[in-house]
């Protein structure tokens, strides 16, 4: 699915980097800039600077007059625009009508922004098929323009299919029941030594114990640190050693 976001007369440089960077994490990189305030603005250093490595997505990034221009080749257009229009095209949350769009099959979509200081101009999303308006607080719906592009961005992605979250760690490998058994023997008998466990009474103080370690599921390397305390237990309970 092509996938387009279009900024329409942006006036700080450093949204530009901002958007730049909000596409790059999602997997997107055709960005068009229709009439922004500075005409090197992809050159500029906050815009540099406000991308954070982006800078493949500001190479390709193109500049045009008018959106006429920025929309060729667009199948659908989507407008952002938290108030509604009248005589517009429906209002729908992202993920309301995002995700019935992406199982329409090829299409080549395109996200439309307007201006930081005024947004959309009324006849811009009169041509839009949708008019996205992103759920936020009704006391205080305003988003910076990086935000919102973050925000459509992420939702579209995630329509498509996203991307799978790898873990930090390796899958956790558990010791087996014969590791823990020796453990547990190991610590039965540190406990003895420092006078936490009698033996002629010893209750159910180690079943506990082994329930207790069969829900943490101890790794090999845990088992070896539980049994290294238990050495240095039933050591300080012997007392210094003579000679």
């Amino acid at each position: 699915m092509r996938t387009r976001f279009i900024l329409i007369q942006t006036s700080h440089a450093g949204n530009v980097g901002a958007a730049a960077r909000a596409m790059k994490t999602m997997g997107f990189d055709d960005l068009v800039l229709v009439a922004p305030r500075w005409a090197n603005v992809l050159r500029r250093e906050e815009t540099i600077q406000r991308a954070s490595g982006a800078l493949d997505v500001l190479t390709n990034a193109r500049i045009v007059e008018t959106l006429d221009e920025a929309l060729d080749g667009v199948t659908h257009l989507c407008a952002t625009a938290m108030i509604p229009r009248d005589f517009g095209p429906p209002t729908r949350t992202p993920r309301e009508h995002l995700e019935p769009l992406a199982k329409q099959g090829d299409q080549h979509v395109a996200f439309l922004f307007g201006s930081e200081r005024f947004g959309m101009r009324n006849e811009d999303v009169y041509r839009c098929n949708v008019a996205l308006c992103i759920p936020t607080d009704p006391k205080f719906g305003s988003l910076n323009l990086g935000a919102a592009i973050q925000v459509v961005a992420y939702e579209w992605r995630l329509a498509l299919g996203g991307y799978e979250v790898r873990d930090a760690t390796a899958p956790i490998e558990a010791a087996d029941a014969k590791a823990v058994a020796g453990m547990l023997e190991h610590w039965e008998r540190s406990l003895v030594e420092i006078g936490f466990l009698d033996p002629w009474a010893p209750k159910k103080l180690m079943p506990r114990l082994q329930q207790l370690f069969n829900r943490a599921q101890p790794t090999p390397e845990e088992i070896h640190i539980l049994r290294g305390i238990a050495k240095a237990m039933a050591d300080a309970a012997r007392g210094p050693r003579n000679g």
